[in-house]
């Protein structure tokens, strides 16, 4: 294929994409709306899973680089109840099969492999336009105007390029998280650094919790979460962390090494309201363009969105290797097997966020972990 692909957005999604053509010696363009690779913090702690994340980062060639970004102990998993009474626990003995990176890190191994000026910086795509034989116009914010002869929708929740596809809209299901972050844990946080242990914690109740991940340099990183219309969330500034004496009156009777987590934070919280895609989100072929990760299948955060945006953009690079001269081969191969398995993928995470949340929480999802770990362990004693 010589024209090269062009791709919106420079997500883990993207970045793969990118990187595997350029392993099977195929050009690419990502046009990214962010002024540069720091512009902003990339998120925090990511769950590599050996099914789908390690895949495709090996199909990019990266998985000594990978593997050199773990964070030792980041797979131990703890539930408590809202009194932080330590209910399950797993120690992480490097055989989970999920090891954690720091989303910063996972980019960075992925943009230093691409060619210099594979990315370009600052160019927000504000308007598409159909050209026929699978060609599209791109504009950008800056004035700036490109044309593409394959064009892949990398571009998250809240895509422009979906709408050439479907006309599906993400929307909100009811549930919200607040992010915060406490750093410096052993030292100023010593309780609530105590309750989250080494890894995951999970302080769970009927409609509202409390998850955090121990982060290299000593940071815990908090979500919070209730089940509240969007309307509740309306009148809460934000923009500074005393703002939180709402979300805090929600967890009145919890541990305070909990309660910390929502109280103590020293960054700015941000509200994450979660919004989702149809779980069976498809569309009918349309020439020159597709979709992978949250642009084609956004679904509530249960450890599977960056891995599945990183398997799509390697198996989306494999059909086009697979299929040089025909793009529309390529592109029907692709979304024949990405449907099904999205699709998948959003049904578990829609049941694995209720068994968080349920009235029998945190008891449903003790009960989920107990399973998934004496499946691995029956596994690896077969193995």
């Amino acid at each position: 294929m010589k024209t090269p692909v062009t791709i919106i957005g420079a997500g883990l999604g993207g970045l793969v994409l990118a990187r595997v053509l350029h392993v099977h010696g195929i050009p690419a363009t990502i046009y990214e709306a962010e002024p540069s690779a720091e512009a902003r913090t990339q998120g925090g702690q990511l769950d590599i899973h050996a099914h789908d994340g390690q895949v495709a980062l090996a199909a990019a060639g990266l998985t000594d680089a990978f593997r050199a970004i773990i964070h030792a102990g980041g797979e131990a998993t703890r539930v408590l109840d809202r009194h932080g009474a330590v209910l399950f626990e797993e120690l992480d003995d490097s055989t989970g099969g999920r090891p954690e990176v720091l989303r910063g890190d996972l980019r960075r191994i992925l943009l230093d492999s691409l060619p210099p000026r594979t990315i370009q910086w600052g160019k927000k795509l504000s308007d598409v336009t159909v050209l026929g034989d699978g060609r599209h116009a791109l504009s950008f914010a800056d004035g700036s105007t490109a044309t593409s002869h394959l064009l892949v929708g990398a571009d998250g929740a809240w895509s422009k390029v979906r709408p050439l596809l479907s006309q599906a809209k993400p929307e909100y299901i009811g549930t919200s998280f607040v992010e915060t972050y406490l750093h410096d844990a052993d030292a100023r946080h010593a309780a609530a650094a105590a309750a989250a242990g080494g890894g995951s914690l999970f302080a769970l109740a009927a409609g509202q919790g409390i998850f955090a991940h121990r982060e290299a340099g000593n940071i815990l990183h908090a979500y919070v979460a209730l089940n509240r219309p969007a309307t509740w969330f309306a009148d809460i500034d934000f923009n500074n962390t005393s703002s939180l004496a709402k979300v805090a009156a929600e967890f009145d009777g919890w541990a305070p090494a909990l309660t910390a987590l929502i109280t103590d934070g020293e960054a700015v919280p941000v509200l994450r309201m979660l919004h989702t895609l149809p779980t069976e989100h498809r569309w009918e072929r349309v020439p020159g363009v597709t979709l992978l990760g949250d642009a084609a299948h956004l679904a509530p955060p249960a450890g599977e969105g960056a891995n599945l945006a990183m398997f799509d953009g390697a198996e989306l690079a494999a059909a086009i290797a697979a299929h040089p001269d025909n793009v529309e081969a390529a592109l029907a191969a692709y979304e024949a097997a990405m449907f099904p398995r999205s699709q998948t993928a959003a049904a578990e995470a829609h049941q694995t966020l209720a068994l968080c949340l349920d009235d029998r929480a945190p008891f449903s999802l003790i009960d989920f972990f107990k399973s998934a770990f004496e499946r691995h362990d029956e596994g690896a004693s077969i193995a």
